[in-house]
């Protein structure tokens, strides 16, 4: 009887032992947004002690692909599991998580014509989700990654804003229309009549490339930089074409080329080293 009720005991504290160190996520959270005119969802993570303490945490804003939305990443990216263990292991910080929703049945992340996500990221999403949770409010504490589209967004996100992040993860990114011409093809397939300065002036704010060679080096220096990218990717040469360009400048950043394709078995594998690599921009000196 005694080892009986040892065991029950053993396996009872276990099971708060191990319920202690899970974190939640909530995928149907709304916002209204003016600037979009409607309610917005987003999904967000947080971490094991969030509940039990009074702290405040740093935050990573992370972001799906086309063809997901804000559960993107807790259903097929399986970020409680992987963000747990890595809080676990002490790989990562706990930090809070925010998956927002950008609609990809419209223009995704940027600004297009009256779709102003970009605006709405900034001016609407960001105050409210750090007025809402425990979140710490400055540059350092902040960071944004996100796969395909998403990591289109984060190199724009950054590089529009650099002084709002610390660190910057785009994964499998789109980095843009790798030419004026590209996008001017673009444009006719979608009925979309632009002048040819219209064009211009939508490249060279919508294009990697073009921002990392002619934004301010100090300014984008002052985000840390990790870029991911598998050797199979039908995205890998505009990767490719972003390491040179800062190379050339001679802007710190890790780029990694691993074995794989467009796909969530390599954005899976990649979100460990992301968790890892915000979190130690989150402690920098």
């Amino acid at each position: 009887m005694y080892k009986i009720l040892t065991f029950f005991s053993l396996f009872f504290f276990f099971s708060i032992s191990m319920n202690a160190q899970s974190g939640v996520v909530m995928d149907e959270e709304v916002l209204d947004s003016k600037i979009l005119k409607g309610e917005r969802k987003y999904a967000v993570y947080l971490p094991p002690d969030y509940e039990a303490s009074n702290r405040s945490y740093p935050v990573l804003y992370l972001l799906h692909g086309a063809g997901d939305d804000q559960t993107g990443w807790v259903q097929f990216g399986e970020v409680l599991h992987i963000t747990d263990k890595a809080i676990r292991e002490g790989k990562a910080t706990p930090m809070i998580i925010i998956m927002p929703d950008a609609n990809t049945g419209k223009r995704g992340y940027f600004n297009v014509g009256d779709w102003r996500y970009e605006d709405f990221f900034f001016d609407e999403l960001i105050p409210f989700v750090e007025s809402k949770y425990r979140i710490k409010k400055n540059k350092r504490y902040r960071a944004v990654a996100g796969l395909s589209m998403g990591g289109g967004g984060t190199f724009m996100y950054a590089l529009h804003r650099p002084d709002m992040f610390s660190s910057a993860c785009p994964l499998s990114a789109y980095v843009g229309p790798l030419t004026i011409e590209q996008l001017e093809k673009r444009a006719l397939q979608q009925g979309n009549l632009f002048t040819k300065e219209e064009l211009k002036a939508y490249f060279n704010r919508h294009n990697a490339i073009a921002l990392i060679e002619n934004l301010p080096v100090d300014d984008i220096k002052s985000v840390k930089w990790f870029i991911d990218c598998g050797d199979d990717d039908f995205l890998f040469e505009g990767n490719s074409l972003v390491h040179i360009a800062m190379k050339k400048r001679e802007i710190p950043h890790e780029y990694r080329v691993r074995d794989g394709r467009h796909s969530w078995t390599y954005w899976r594998a990649s979100l460990p080293t992301v968790l890892a690599f915000v979190s130690d921009s989150f402690h920098q000196n």
